[in-house]
């Protein structure tokens, strides 16, 4: 399994459960990552409206919609914009409190390579969550291994506007929903 990349299923009670790899480290269920202290505090916060992500937020993915946005004082900023997420066995990972850790305005993969064969351009990459797991310029018609591919407007603005530290929440808005009701 790649750290931090990577979900794998399991048959529990006649129901799958979807393991992640949390930003900490710890593996979640789904459901779990839904009952973690950051995602506790998340919803006690009130939603960005507009967004499935609440006011402490920067930056918020929704997978299930594939869309994102950009968040200042509790308002969109930016968005929401078109994303492409993680593929198969290299989904984005869920959570609700990770941060910017690392900007590269012309980042050039380490792991994968172009059609060329030299290491494939990741422009504009805002690095958030473990495993090199970023947001990025890139061929959205693609899935990624795992980070948030943008078309290069809308990642060349989620570069200037996002900052080191910023909280990034990676989210799908109807476990949010569930979890902001139940």
């Amino acid at each position: 399994m790649r750290f931090g990349l990577q979900r794998a299923g399991a048959l529990v009670a006649g129901l799958t459960v979807v393991i992640g790899v949390g930003f900490t480290g710890t593996a979640l269920a789904d459901n779990g990552a839904e009952n973690s202290p950051a995602a506790k505090e998340a919803h006690a916060e009130a939603l960005t409206p507009g967004t499935p992500c609440s006011v402490s937020a920067r930056a918020c993915v929704d997978l299930e919609s594939q869309r994102a946005w950009l968040i200042t004082r509790g308002a969109v900023s930016y968005g929401p914009v078109p994303i492409a997420s993680g593929g198969a066995g290299q989904q984005t990972p869920l959570g609700h409190s990770f941060r910017v850790y690392r900007k590269s305005a012309d980042h050039k993969s380490g792991e994968y390579t172009g059609p060329d064969g030299s290491p494939a351009p990741m422009p504009w990459s805002v690095f958030f969550a473990d495993g090199g797991v970023a947001f990025h310029g890139g061929d959205r018609n693609r899935s990624s291994a795992g980070c948030v591919k943008l078309d290069g407007g809308p990642a060349q603005t989620f570069f200037n506007d996002l900052v080191e530290g910023d909280k990034v929440q990676v989210v799908n808005a109807s476990l949010e929903q569930q979890s902001r009701n139940g």
